[in-house]
């Protein structure tokens, strides 16, 4: 249980109803919606919807193969380039990547081709017997993977099928990262992340190792010295503070931390409900916990972003679910103080109204309450320095709190490689951190192999 909201009463609904509250966001296509989806595209040959993925699924190729009926087919296009194509279906913020690339999302149809839908309904009904994808003959080498989030899974993976032996080493006591323990309960349903981790790792060769911290009980420097080659994903999984005095109030905490809650809740029943609550922050992970609280049952939700509309991390979809949820979104409103009851407890807070001045932010001298039973911070992640707490580790460049790497996924210390949230390359998407994996896995692959050729 969350402690810092143990006051809190529990949601009044009962475990089936609020089951089916979490049920799951965009149900599956049946076999004739995507027969008729399929058809709808024109399969470019210089298809803007490929160029628009990060993870450069060859998209008229798969879905051409659902028209024909051939989904191990079009599944097996799909995972080539993206292992995790199934979760990235459902959570990949499809709207503002291959959909609206897509040639007939234009002003004559405003319909583009519905390509996540279409990838989920192709591997959720592929029917693998066995693995798709075999590994190469073993090649002797060792490969440490620290995190076992969509980077590292994806590292892991293509690793294997070229015949490397990797170790996963995952401080959690489940793999999965992002998919597992930060998506919104209703985006990933049926303990989805595990089914496709396991998966995953049915090409073998890939050991997970858990509770295994880099920091703690890991150091970078024993890796290095005991692996031919490690990968860092290690995400961002420290959270950023507010800065201002009662930040650590019960009935104040971090959204993250209050979704992970939920994700491994088996009841739902139990959790602590604020009946009034504040979301702070503007991104994907602000939408989430709002719309779950609402969900839960709570009465008054309000998302608070110190910006405007257009400056919102969360897409325009993402905004949606939380107004047909009920939840109120307030812009240009910055965090001022935490009001507290007579007893330390969180009772709202303070915010001060904001503008743009010559592009900076300013205040413009008025403030305004909104009263709350509990604050969710979703202000964004930061970069857990104790991960990199060793002589080696304290080497690494940054670019900022995250790790310098060139465009092979490469660190400016041989043989580290890194990927993902963690890194200022790219977005931070689950499917952009999937694609860090796989590409750093080639170029750790092509330099083993190159190494083994000049021996």
């Amino acid at each position: 249980m969350i402690d810092a909201l143990n006051h809190l009463p529990r949601p009044r609904a009962g475990a089936d109803q609020l089951a089916e509250a979490f049920s799951d966001l965009a149900p599956p296509l049946t076999a004739r919606q995507a027969a008729v989806e399929s058809a709808r595209c024109l399969y470019c040959f210089d298809a803007p919807c490929v160029n628009a993925c990060p993870s450069e699924i060859d998209i008229p190729s798969f879905i051409h193969r659902i028209s024909d009926d051939n989904l191990q087919g079009a599944a097996e296009r799909i995972l080539s380039a993206n292992i995790l194509g199934g979760s990235c279906a459902r959570v990949c913020p499809t709207e503002i990547l291959c959909q609206q690339a897509c040639v007939r999302n234009n002003a004559q149809e405003c319909a583009p081709v519905l390509i996540g839908q279409l990838q989920r309904y192709a591997i959720d009904n592929a029917g693998f017997t066995q693995h798709p994808f075999q590994r190469s003959p073993a090649t002797g080498k060792r490969v440490a993977v620290v995190g076992a989030g969509p980077a590292g899974l994806s590292c892991a993976h293509r690793l294997a099928m070229h015949g490397h032996e990797v170790v996963v080493f995952e401080a959690q006591e489940k793999p999965g990262g992002l998919n597992e323990y930060g998506i919104a309960r209703y985006k990933l349903v049926d303990d989805y992340a595990q089914r496709e981790v396991e998966f995953l790792l049915g090409i073998g060769g890939i050991e997970i190792r858990y509770a295994q911290r880099l920091g703690a009980n890991l150091t970078l420097t024993e890796l290095h010295q005991q692996y031919h080659a490690v990968f860092l994903g290690l995400g961002l999984n420290a959270v950023r503070q507010l800065g201002l005095p009662d930040e650590d109030a019960p009935g104040l905490l971090a959204a993250t931390d209050y979704i992970r809650e939920l994700r491994q809740a088996d009841d739902l029943s139990r959790l602590p409900l604020a009946d009034r609550c504040l979301v702070l922050g503007a991104g994907n992970t602000a939408i989430d916990m709002a719309v779950q609280m609402s969900r839960l049952g709570a009465r008054d939700v309000n998302v608070v972003y110190r910006r405007g509309i257009a400056e919102m991390g969360a897409t325009a979809h993402e905004q949606d679910i939380a107004k047909h949820d009920q939840v109120r979104l307030h812009t240009w409103a910055r965090p001022d103080a935490v009001l507290l009851d007579d007893q330390g407890r969180v009772r709202g807070m303070r915010f001060a109204r904001t503008q743009p001045v010559a592009g900076v932010l300013q205040d413009t001298g008025e403030t305004f309450e909104l009263a709350a039973d509990a604050i969710f911070k979703a202000i964004g992640q930061r970069f857990d320095d104790a991960c990199l707490s060793d002589p080696l580790a304290a080497q690494l460049a940054r670019d900022g709190e995250r790790l310098r790497v060139d465009a092979q996924l490469r660190t400016n210390l041989a043989g580290i490689y890194a990927g993902g949230d963690c890194t200022a390359l790219g977005q931070d998407l689950t499917v952009q951190a999937v694609q860090h994996g796989k590409l750093a896995a080639e170029a750790i692959h092509a330099q083993l192999m190159l190494n083994v050729e000049a021996a």
